[in-house]
C-alpha cells in the first residue's frame, strides 16, 4: 500500500475525493435547515429537489461526449469546480427555483467527479491495487464526513447560511483549480473509446450495477424514514448514528478492500447480498429501537462490498472500454434512483414493510445473479487460456 500511496495519480485523486466528500457532506448537513428556515419550503418541495438531485447521476453517460474534447483527469477537476460553484451559489439563491439550479450544479459536479474518479482508478491501478485504492478513498471520505460535521456544527453558531455555503464552496473551487494545473500525466497507452460501449460480456456487471442502485435507494430513503417515523429517533440520535457509521467505516472500508483482494469478488458480494436478505427482513419486522439502529450500521458497512462490482469489471473489461463503461454504469445505477423513491413512497403509504420486503427480494435476486460470476481462480485460468 505504501508504494500505491506514492503514485501521483493516487495523491491527485485522493485530494479531489476529499474535496468532493467535504462538499457533499456539508451540502447535506446544511440543505434541509436552509430549505426550511430560509427558503420556507415544505416537504413536497424538498422531496422534489432531492429527486432532481439524482438526475445528473442518470445523465452520467454524457461524460463520454466530454471525453472527445477534454482529458478525463481535467474533467475530474472541472467537476469539483462545478460542485463548488453550486455550493457557493446556494446561499445567494434562496428560492425554490434557485435551489433547483444550484442543486443541479452541485450534483453534476459530484456525479461527474465520481464517474471519472472510478474510471481513472481502474485505468491507473491494476486489479490487485484498485480495491485498496477504493478502500482508502472510502475510509478517507468517512473521516472527512466526521470533520465536516464538526466544522459545520461550530460554524452554525456564528455564521449565516450564505457565509457557510460561500466558505465551503470556495474551498472546493480552490481545490478543483489546483487539480486543473497539478494533475499527473496520463498514460498514453490508456486510449479510451469516446463513444458509448455496450457489450454482452459485461451483462453481469450491468445487472449487478442496477441491483446495487436499487439497494442503495432503499437504504438511503426508507431506512432513515423508518428510524424517524416508526422509532422516533431525534435529530441528535440520527446525528450520533451518522458519526458512529463514519467512524466504523473509516476502519471497515480498507479491511473489506483487502478481503476483496484475498477472497475474490464473488465471495464478498455473496456475503453482502446474503446479509441484505437478513437486514431488510429485520427492518420490516424488528420491534426494538436499538436493534434497528444496529441493522442500520450493518447495512452501511455491507455497502462497502459494492467496490467488488467495479473490480470485477476491471478484470473482464477491454482497457479501452473503461471510461465509457463506467459512465454507462453510473446511468444504469441511477435508473433505480429516479423510479424507486416515488414507487416506494406509495408502497410505504400502504404498509411501511413493503419497501423493505422488496429490498429482501432484491437481495435474494442479487445473491442468485452473483453466482454466475466466475470464482477468482477460474477467472485467472480463463484469462491464461485466452
Amino acid at each position: 500500500m505504501k508504494q500505491i500511496k506514492q503514485k501521483p495519480m493516487f495523491q491527485y485523486l485522493m485530494v479531489l475525493t476529499i474535496a468532493s466528500a467535504a462538499g457533499l457532506q456539508s451540502w447535506r448537513t446544511l440543505f434541509n435547515n436552509f430549505a426550511v428556515e430560509t427558503v420556507k419550503l415544505d416537504g413536497l418541495h424538498i422531496s422534489m429537489i432531492q429527486s432532481i438531485r439524482e438526475i445528473p447521476g442518470f445523465l452520467a453517460l454524457c461524460v463520454i461526449f466530454l471525453l472527445v474534447f477534454i482529458k478525463e483527469q481535467r474533467i475530474s477537476a472541472l467537476s469539483v469546480i462545478c460542485m463548488g460553484i453550486g455550493i457557493v451559489l446556494t446561499g445567494f439563491m434562496p428560492t425554490f427555483n434557485g435551489l433547483i439550479i444550484t442543486t443541479l450544479l452541485m450534483s453534476f459536479g459530484f456525479h461527474y467527479y465520481e464517474t471519472t474518479n472510478q474510471s481513472l482508478i481502474l485505468q491507473n491501478f491494476d486489479e490487485y491495487q484498485s480495491p485498496l485504492v477504493m478502500g482508502s478513498q472510502r475510509s478517507m471520505m468517512s473521516l472527512v464526513s466526521i470533520i465536516v460535521g464538526i466544522c459545520v456544527f461550530l460554524m452554525a453558531y456564528g455564521l449565516s447560511f450564505k457565509t457557510m455555503f460561500s466558505i465551503i464552496g470556495m474551498i472546493i473551487i480552490s481545490t478543483g483549480i489546483w487539480g486543473l494545473f497539478s494533475g499527473p500525466k496520463q498514460n498514453k497507452e490508456q486510449v479510451q473509446h469516446k463513444k458509448m460501449v455496450l457489450r454482452k460480456k459485461y451483462s453481469l456487471f450491468y445487472y449487478l450495477t442496477f441491483l446495487s442502485g436499487a439497494r442503495r435507494q432503499i437504504f438511503m430513503v426508507f431506512s432513515i424514514l423508518l428510524l424517524v417515523k416508526k422509532f422516533d429517533f431525534s435529530v441528535q440520535q440520527i446525528t450520533m448514528l451518522f458519526v458512529l457509521n463514519n467512524i466504523i467505516n473509516y476502519f471497515a472500508a480498507p479491511l473489506i478492500a483487502k478481503a476483496i483482494k484475498k477472497f475474490g469478488e464473488r465471495t464478498i458480494l455473496s456475503c453482502e447480498y446474503g446479509s441484505l436478505i437478513f437486514i431488510f427482513t429485520a427492518y420490516a419486522f424488528c420491534p426494538y429501537k436499538w436493534m434497528v439502529a444496529t441493522f442500520y450500521v450493518l447495512d452501511h458497512i455491507s455497502f462497502n462490498g459494492s467496490m467488488a462490482i467495479r473490480t470485477y469489471f476491471q478484470k473482464i473489461a477491454n482497457k479501452q472500454d473503461i471510461s465509457s463503461s463506467t459512465a454507462v454504469s453510473f446511468t444504469i445505477n441511477h435508473i433505480a434512483a429516479v423510479i424507486l423513491p416515488v414507487v416506494g413512497g406509495y408502497l410505504w403509504m400502504i404498509n411501511y414493510r413493503i419497501p423493505f420486503l422488496f429490498g429482501t427480494f432484491m437481495g435474494l435476486l442479487s445473491l442468485i445473479v452473483v453466482q454466475f460470476m466466475p470464482r477468482a481462480k477460474a477467472r485467472k485460468r480463463s484469462a491464461l487460456n485466452l
